[in-house]
């Protein structure tokens, strides 16, 4: 990659100032060290500073964002085990509890009025 040039505009011939129509090119308009190539430059110079500086707060922002929703995801992996791990205690008791009604239903040879008759009873006893 070759070396960048400084703008130097009054080492240029008169050849390469001269365009095919003869008008002069805009690089040799000003002449390094006049007032207007100063006040160019220090233009230049602050445009420079000022997307750099763009260019870093949208970089740090960028980063910020990241970390954000790094930590959130974190906390959301962390919420998705706890949930999976309630789910499958909730699903043990359902599956406990399932195992034994079905159990004492085959077990047992009451008919609907005996159970019904067993249901009265518990509701007078709690009143």
């Amino acid at each position: 990659m070759p070396p960048k040039r400084d703008m130097e505009y009054d080492s240029m011939s008169d050849s390469d100032e001269e365009m095919s129509d003869g008008n002069l090119c805009k690089k040799s308009r000003y002449q390094k060290g006049s007032t207007e190539y100063t006040k160019r430059r220090e233009r230049n110079n602050i445009a420079v500073r000022k997307s750099r500086e763009k260019s870093r707060a949208k970089a740090k922002e960028t980063s910020e964002q990241v970390n954000r929703l790094r930590s959130e995801n974190e906390m959301l992996e962390q919420k998705v085990q706890i949930l999976s791990k309630e789910l499958s205690v909730l699903k043990d008791l359902f599956l406990a509890h399932a195992g034994s009604v079905s159990q004492s239903c085959a077990g047992s040879n009451n008919t609907k009025e005996e159970a019904s008759t067993d249901h009265e009873y518990s509701k007078m006893n709690s009143q």
